[in-house]
């Protein structure tokens, strides 16, 4: 029974006053009756659903249509990108992917350095800081699309004097060294060019057949367009063969499309003259890509260095075999040498005998491998197995040995080489890093210079420089001066020099280095403005330069490389052939005073081979950096020109 006063039941209100009593006895708290009570007046009704009329229009239940729209349009963007990247993946060599990748990365270079290039950028520490980061995503650009960019960061690299610091720190490594291609892709180049297998055009068996040749299907050397396999050829020749890369056929089209979109872009939004640059280093890139004009520019030199007195049996170029070459196969001989960088095997002690020179030295044919190294050359030739014979016997039962070379005598050949082409044949090697250079010891004990890879030869008419120079119409010989010399240069306006240091005393270094980054780009605006009087063969020239000086600088500046230079470039206004007897002697007499005055500069260099001697300088080329970064402090910039850190 329910009591009606407090909706209880008796038994309940029982058991509570039993539950309170304890627990006053015990002293606690005990529960009380609220003094006023609820009661209980509506009378019960049982709970009775809503009639459908009450309830209103009924919804309709939703469908997610808006939702399924755009995940189907997601899922169609998703399958079309990578239906299309697959195809470029597979037909394009990734051309495609790889240019959207360069104009996205430009367009945040352009919009970083519209925004920030300023004396205190709004989103950067610094303009030093601005130049960095798109130095650094501009290497990481060149890396990732690999081939023709590469070689477009090595030009980058070179022109040392016209850009910051930062990007000349980031290119410093940028010469060639890529991953090699697979096997089956070399032998598909090899097939599309010859119409025969790599067995059929070599003579090669890569099963053991002793009659056959052997050729080593892992590459010895890659770089950014092609690869070098070694191989033996059935008459016992040893040979390099020069394989370019598969994919290079099908990117390159597309690359130099994008390298002209996004300069003429850069062009308009930057106001610099960049594009006119473009037609030129289009033609020379895509020569380079052609290895039957290597070829014949290897032979070419050849003949230019046999007909030069200075240089016969000092410098040598290796053979061509025409019949094993094709337009992206060239096979030349086998050249077993010490890379110019290689200091230390270049000054070790020699130990290969008395009167003996290094293998292959002098053109004289490779001696053929030891009875121990016949049995490792007819077994399987696997793809990973290395077939060429070890002539490594110079170094020394205990390998400790070198070619004893004089490092002197080592950069006066290369410096000589470079100097009769540019001043005397006017067929210029472009890319004379030390990768390209091979020094030998011939028997006589003194170096052989080997130099390869002439895929791109410069040809520059020596009779019309001066006719050249006089109709160039640079408004700006300052800024002309450091690019061609890679070294920021003065010229003899000291007032305006001197104006300009005035016009940046008193401000804040931040405003001294955009200032000066300022008159820079307007210095190159000025230099590249007018594209008929510029001579693009300059570009290239430059870079020669600035490596044979890298070159120099590395060894330890051990010869006065300006001194070298300047007898070939007097010298050779002696023995133009298209001079009068009358000019010549007149001009030897020029000559003869000229040495006198170089003269000048051998003290300069021995003062600073003394301080070498002693530790307190590293050489000549040192030195005269040292002083150039000096004078370019002056100006609020700083120089940064490690060619070959690294």
């Amino acid at each position: 029974m329910i009591n009606p006063a407090l909706g209880l039941c008796p038994r309940c209100i029982r058991k509570s006053i039993r539950d309170i009593i304890p627990l006053e006895r015990r002293g606690l708290t005990a529960l009380k009756w609220p003094n006023r009570r609820s009661l209980q007046t509506q009378r019960f009704q049982p709970f009775v659903p809503p009639s459908p009329s009450s309830l209103g229009k009924a919804r309709p239940p939703k469908t997610y249509r808006r939702t399924r729209k755009w995940a189907r349009r997601l899922l169609y963007l998703a399958l079309g990108t990578g239906v299309g990247w697959a195809i470029d993946r597979q037909y394009y060599a990734s051309s495609i992917t790889r240019s959207a990748r360069t104009f996205g990365l430009g367009l945040v270079v352009a919009l970083d350095y519209k925004i920030n290039f300023r004396p205190h950028p709004p989103f950067a520490p610094s303009i030093a800081a601005v130049h960095a980061r798109n130095a650094e995503r501009l290497a990481n650009l060149l890396q990732a699309n690999g081939g023709l960019y590469l070689k477009i960061g090595q030009a980058i690299a070179m022109q040392s004097a016209v850009l910051p610091p930062e990007f000349q720190k980031m290119f410093a490594k940028m010469f060639d060294d890529a991953p090699q291609n697979d096997w089956k892709d070399v032998e598909q180049v090899i097939r599309e060019d010859f119409g025969k297998s790599p067995e059929q055009v070599f003579g090669v068996s890569f099963t053991g057949d002793p009659d056959k040749g052997v050729m080593e299907r892992t590459a010895r050397a890659s770089a950014s367009v092609a690869q070098v396999h070694w191989a033996r050829l059935p008459d016992g020749k040893e040979v390099a063969v020069k394989v370019q890369k598969r994919e290079i056929a099908q990117q390159v089209g597309w690359d130099l499309w994008a390298f002209k979109v996004v300069t003429r872009i850069y062009t308009a939004w930057f106001d610099l003259p960049l594009y006119s640059l473009v037609p030129f280093i289009t033609e020379r890139l895509l020569l380079e890509t052609d290895f039957v004009n290597e070829a014949d520019n290897a032979e070419r030199m050849a003949k230019l260095v046999a007909g030069e007195p200075r240089l016969r049996g000092r410098i040598y170029i290796p053979k061509v075999y025409r019949e094993l070459s094709s337009k992206r196969v060239m096979t030349a001989e086998w050249i077993e040498g010490v890379r110019l960088w290689d200091k230390e095997h270049l000054t070790k002690p020699w130990k290969g005998g008395w009167r003996q020179g290094s293998p292959g030295c002098g053109g004289a044919p490779l001696a053929p491998p030891r009875q121990e190294e016949v049995a490792d050359i007819v077994r399987t030739n696997l793809p990973d197995e290395k077939l060429k014979p070890n002539r490594d016997w110079w170094k020394g039962p205990d390998d400790t040995g070198g070619l004893g070379l004089s490092l002197k005598a080592v950069m006066t050949e290369m410096i000589d080489l470079f100097s009769a082409q540019i001043y005397v044949f006017g067929d210029i090697h472009a890319d004379p890093h030390p990768g390209n250079i091979f020094i030998r010891r011939l028997p006589s004990g003194k170096p052989e210079l080997v130099l390869i890879d002439h895929g791109f030869l410069m040809t520059f008419d020596n009779k019309t420089v001066g006719e050249i120079v006089e109709s160039w119409g640079i408004n700006n010989p300052d800024i002309f001066a450091s690019a061609t010399l890679m070294r920021p240069y003065e010229g003899g306006n000291k007032s305006t020099a001197a104006s300009i240091r005035h016009g940046l005393k008193g401000k804040e270094a931040a405003e001294r280095a955009y200032e000066m980054q300022q008159k820079m780009r307007k210095g190159i605006r000025e230099i590249l403005g007018d594209e008929t009087k510029w001579p693009r063969e300059l570009i290239f020239i430059g870079r020669n330069l600035r490596i044979v000086q890298g070159n120099n600088q590395f060894l330890g500046s051990p010869v006065n490389r300006i001194k070298i230079m300047g007898n070939w470039a007097s010298r050779s206004l002696v023995d133009s052939p298209d001079l009068s007897y009358r000019e010549k002697a007149k001009n030897f007499g020029r000559h003869l005073i000229f040495k006198f005055v170089l003269f000048s500069s051998d003290l300069y260099f021995w003062a600073s081979k003394i301080k070498q001697l002693f530790g307190a300088g590293r050489g000549m080329e040192d030195d005269m950096e040292l002083q150039m970064k000096k004078i370019a402090k002056d100006f609020g910039v700083e120089l940064n020109h490690g060619v070959f850190e690294g």
